[in-house]
């Protein structure tokens, strides 16, 4: 194989391991472009843990940047705005034009704020996770005035919700000077992390209770004002600060591009991670959908398709066939409850909590975390 131009857009979860991978075992003739405006990529599964003050800034980051270089990666620093799939180039949003041979695209998600009124001004949205940092810190800062909020709620009842609302609960305990306690609140919609088994379900309500975060079961959020928010059955909490873990969609740009998306703007693609219509394009991690498995947004499926997507690319580049990726739906969700403890769970019966399982969970994401920080080609 000779001058084969693999173009990687975005830095997330997979995306890092491809780079990690072709580095250490490179592809004859094959030059790397990573295209992307955020020289540091968060790792989602130490989010909650730095909202806890658990783990610092940088310690939950990946710095793009020095994994390039280390990789020998070339790096175009600025956002893709459009994709010419019969020139086969992308342009950047500084007007760069960057050529491939294959392409993948790995740009994660934007919230999707459509359906409750209000939200676009007055709530806080999780994703993307370096805005969300960054109004965090603000919220903090003034938090620790004592004027500040006080009465903060979660909007989203799945596992990144609860997570969210225990390490929030855990920061803010000890923050107040004035001795006006926080009230943290967490509305769930849909029931409490209701995609995971009975015994997480049960342990995770249980964790809520014992730190005082309020459940606001059955709350449909239709309207966040600068006053609180409002449930569709006109039920109303007052709240100093919303934070939305909710829908989310594709940015925006991906619906320029002609490629084939679902209605929610996400890149649909075979088990094979191409496009349905281009196997040129490979589309992984939120911003895409297996066309026949869609899977839910959740970090562990990105990380699940790094080492498949490296290996089809490698296929690709060599002209050979490429091979399905079949996703473990019977996968671990672990819950950190902020007070050094944790909730394992798997499948439809497995269901754990306590301290090991916190320091299980802190020692795989410190572990996958040092296979970028610390390598050297």
């Amino acid at each position: 194989m000779t001058g084969h131009r693999l173009v990687l857009v975005g830095g997330g979860h997979a995306h890092v391991q491809v780079i990690r991978a072709l580095a250490q075992q490179p592809e004859p003739g094959m030059t790397i472009t990573l295209v992307t405006d955020r020289l540091l990529t968060p790792y989602s599964g130490m989010l909650p843990g730095h909202v806890a003050g658990i783990y610092s800034h940088a310690e939950m980051h990946i710095d793009l940047g020095r994994l390039a270089e280390v990789c020998g990666v070339t790096l175009v620093g600025s956002a893709a705005a459009a994709i010419d799939r019969a020139r086969r180039t992308v342009t950047t949003e500084d007007g760069a034009s960057v050529p491939y041979d294959t392409l993948s695209l790995n740009v994660g998600i934007t919230p999707d704020l459509s359906g409750i009124a209000g939200a676009e001004e007055h709530g806080i949205p999780v994703k993307p996770i370096s805005s969300f940092i960054a109004r965090l810190d603000a919220l903090l800062e003034a938090a620790a005035r004592a004027d500040g909020p006080r009465r903060i709620v979660l909007v989203g009842g799945g596992a990144a919700g609860v997570e969210l609302a225990l390490a929030l609960k855990a920061r803010l305990t000890g923050l107040d000077p004035k001795g006006r306690p926080f009230w943290i609140g967490l509305a769930a919609s849909n029931g409490l992390v209701a995609t995971l088994n009975d015994g997480v379900r049960r342990r995770a309500r249980a964790a809520l209770a014992r730190h005082g975060v309020t459940l606001l079961d059955d709350f449909r959020v239709v309207e966040i004002n600068a006053q609180g928010l409002r449930a569709q059955d006109k039920r109303f909490v007052t709240a100093d600060a919303v934070l939305v873990s909710t829908a989310a969609r594709a940015p925006s740009w991906l619906a320029t591009t002609g490629l084939p998306t679902d209605r929610h703007g996400f890149v649909q693609t075979t088990r094979c991670l191409t496009c349905i219509d281009d196997s040129a394009v490979f589309a992984v991690g939120d911003c895409a959908t297996v066309a026949e498995d869609p899977t839910p947004k959740a970090g562990v499926f990105a990380v699940r398709q790094g080492a498949a997507l490296t290996a089809n690319l490698r296929r690709r580049a060599r002209g050979e066939v490429l091979a399905p990726h079949r996703p473990d739906r019977n996968y671990l969700t672990i819950l950190m409850t902020g007070d050094g403890s944790a909730i394992a769970g798997r499948g439809g019966w497995f269901a754990v909590e306590g301290r090991w399982v916190w320091r299980w969970k802190d020692w795989i994401d410190r572990r996958f975390m040092r296979r970028f920080s610390e390598f050297r080609r």
